[in-house]
């Protein structure tokens, strides 16, 4: 979502103005919610919650699946120059994303990388994921598999022995 910030980078600190999202990510997954952006004295604030939805892979049985997911933003974007003055502002030391010279601020990549910071490490298809087989890779969500049956590790025979039958 790109939105054009000169007006508000004209005005007085501390002004703020919503804007509703409703756009495609890069990657084609909607993003929907509500961005306020602030006016501070180097900077505009973009606070925000969003839910999306993206596509990943079940890390038990390896299917593809889709999930939603709500995240919030909070960044800052800097201007590359003074509207009023119109001098360019350097921005060597600023850790932020930055506003171009033509005053359009573009959410997409803080878009993108608050979704990849928001994935679950070992994505689920669902939360009682069978997997897949060890022995002969069989997807146990849709068949049983009998390779445990048949396999003994015979390091275990001594514990066999102990064992009652």
């Amino acid at each position: 979502m790109k939105i054009n910030v000169a007006q508000q980078l004209k005005g007085c600190i501390g002004e703020s103005r919503s804007y509703t999202v409703n756009v495609k990510s890069s990657e084609g997954f909607p993003v929907k919610g509500e961005a306020r952006l602030v006016l501070t004295n180097r900077s505009i604030l973009v606070t925000g919650q969003f839910r999306t939805t993206v596509k990943d892979t079940c890390s038990r049985c390896l299917e593809e699946f889709e999930y939603s997911f709500d995240f919030s933003i909070e960044e800052e974007f800097f201007p590359a120059g003074n509207i009023l003055t119109e001098d360019r502002v350097p921005i060597d030391d600023v850790e932020g994303f930055i506003i171009g010279e033509d005053h359009i601020l573009d959410l997409g990549e803080a878009f993108r990388q608050n979704t990849l910071l928001n994935l679950p490490r070992k994505p689920l298809c669902r939360p009682d994921c069978a997997g897949l087989c060890q022995e002969c890779g069989c997807d146990l969500n849709l068949n049983p598999c009998h390779c445990s049956e048949k396999q003994f590790d015979p390091r275990w025979a001594p514990l066999k022995e102990v064992l009652p039958r």
